[in-house]
């Protein structure tokens, strides 16, 4: 069976989560825990696995460990083809991939758990400014993804795809954080969508082994 070296919180090992739920494929969980003793992540057992030391690793049977969640999300919808993530049309799938893109380029990267230590540590940065910060980046690219989204059920038609599997976890991050929401409509009822089918309650972090 393939290993998930995964944390509950994190966004980008939560997005594997959701496809791997979605191609009904079996993982076995390793729990690697980003803030007990200063972040199991920085340890050299984890580093031996993740030389970049986050979170996820996929690792497959034979041992060959693929990190970096776009990548490995790539993967696994080029080795288990069926459920798609992407729509059939070529500028259908664009869409989506550009959906991605703005959770993946421009939210999650500046409000990652590193990017947040940064601040606090270096920039003298108080919860407050964190939060402000962290809002800030949330709320410009929903704006973003709120524009592009269209009357469909889900952003890439009639089922859930590549782009709730990256939503889906920014939208509980925002929660998580208290950015108001109300805003982006779409976006909250894709979300609310996806949160009545198995394979996101399944990956949901309120239900991953670590969570305890």
């Amino acid at each position: 069976m393939i290993k998930l070296y995964d944390y509950f919180r994190s966004s980008a090992a939560y997005r594997v989560r959701i496809a791997l739920n979605l191609k009904g494929v079996g993982y076995e969980h390793v729990g690697v825990h980003l803030v007990r003793d200063g972040g199991e992540q920085h340890k050299p057992a984890y580093k031996a696995v993740n030389p970049q030391g986050r979170v996820p690793t996929l690792e497959l049977e034979d041992g060959t460990r693929i990190i970096q969640s776009p990548a490995i999300l790539e993967f696994i919808e080029e080795r288990w083809p069926e459920p798609a993530l992407l729509p059939k049309d070529d500028v259908a799938r664009a869409h989506v991939r550009a959906l991605a893109a703005v959770i993946a380029c421009d939210i999650h990267p500046l409000n990652n758990l590193s990017s947040l230590g940064l601040l606090r540590g270096k920039f003298g940065a108080d919860e407050a400014g964190v939060s402000e910060w962290y809002a800030h980046w949330i709320t410009q690219g929903f704006a973003t993804i709120e524009a592009l989204l269209g009357d469909t059920p889900f952003a890439g038609g009639e089922e859930p795809g590549l782009a709730e599997v990256y939503l889906v976890p920014q939208v509980f991050n925002a929660r998580r954080f208290n950015v108001p929401l109300e805003a982006f409509p779409k976006i909250v009822a894709i979300d609310a969508a996806a949160a009545a089918l198995p394979a996101f309650v399944k990956a949901h972090p309120d239900n991953q082994p670590d969570a305890a």
